[in-house]
């Protein structure tokens, strides 16, 4: 499939503060239950120099089976990371990965709302003020598409055609933002949440699907960015009988395939090689500015 034209594409690189994310290498969680802040800086810095365009920070895990803190502690995590990396990082774009508006709202008020979008597992189903939030505030906005909660999630797989159906959640989901006042949010298809191994390649054989023309029309003539976060996951691991420690190699092949059908935001954790990953791409369909 060979591509036209320049297309802008950012690296989002993961930062884990947490002690129970999937992949052991993210996790940025201190032995005291305390944020790491100097492993954090030093992360954060390698990353952008190894070509993050957007730093992602997460406090709360929510793969499958994951036990949720409380916004109370998820912001006890979070609030010393952003002071610090606010403060080292004044001009790096951040995602702040949380469900909860009010971690939202507290986030803003120490970076600043020009450099944050908000990166929503849920797509505002969790908190029925996020969106409003997130308009008022004048935020970016990542809608990923899931079903249940981390422990319920995994039996949640049924579908007519996984593709079509989660299409057409995201094309009644562009009509909330739009009442809400989102026009230009990111779609994140949500590989890994409640769909099987199969599902999750069918949705990448298809991530094309996702530039359609309805679901411009209903976000004003903008046709939604696509974002792809498969880095070390189950989908690739397992069935290789392999670990996440393991399965660099493979993500890096899915990287290519999911900027060949149209994304332009991986979410990752090894940004280096996910750059080179870009450059390659970018070699092999002789993309130039």
């Amino acid at each position: 499939m060979e591509n036209s034209g320049y297309r802008k594409i950012d690296i989002m690189g993961i930062i884990n503060v947490t002690d129970n994310s999937f992949f052991a290498g993210s996790r940025l969680l201190g032995k005291d239950g305390n944020p790491d802040i100097d492993t954090i800086l030093g992360k954060i810095g390698q990353m952008t120099s190894d070509g993050a365009t957007i730093i992602d920070i997460g406090a709360c895990s929510t793969h499958p089976g994951a036990e949720i803190p409380d916004e109370k502690e998820e912001w006890r995590r979070l609030g010393p990371v952003l002071e610090a990396v606010s403060s080292a990082f004044p001009d790096t774009a951040l995602s702040i990965d949380t469900f909860r508006s009010g971690i939202i709202r507290k986030a803003a008020a120490i970076t600043g709302t020009v450099r944050l979008t908000v990166n929503d597992i849920s797509a505002g189903e969790e908190d029925p003020v996020m969106l409003d939030t997130t308009a008022e505030l004048g935020l970016g906005y990542i809608a990923m598409h899931k079903r249940g909660t981390p422990a319920t999630m995994q039996g949640l797989c049924d579908y007519d055609d996984v593709t079509e159906d989660v299409l057409a959640y995201f094309k009644a989901f562009a009509t909330r933002a739009s009442k809400a006042g989102i026009m230009d949010w990111i779609l994140d298809p949500g590989f890994g949440f409640a769909k099987t191994t199969e599902q999750n390649y069918t949705l990448l054989r298809r991530l094309d699907r996702f530039s359609d023309p309805e679901l411009m029309r209903l976000c004003g003539g903008r046709q939604p960015r696509i974002l792809v976060g498969v880095s070390r996951k189950s989908m690739i691991y397992k069935p290789l009988g392999i670990t996440p420690e393991d399965s660099l190699t493979q993500t890096l092949v899915l990287h290519l395939a999911a900027l060949e059908r149209g994304a332009s935001i991986l979410r990752v954790h090894d940004v280096a090689e996910a750059a080179r990953t870009v450059s390659i791409y970018r070699m092999l369909y002789r993309e130039e500015k």
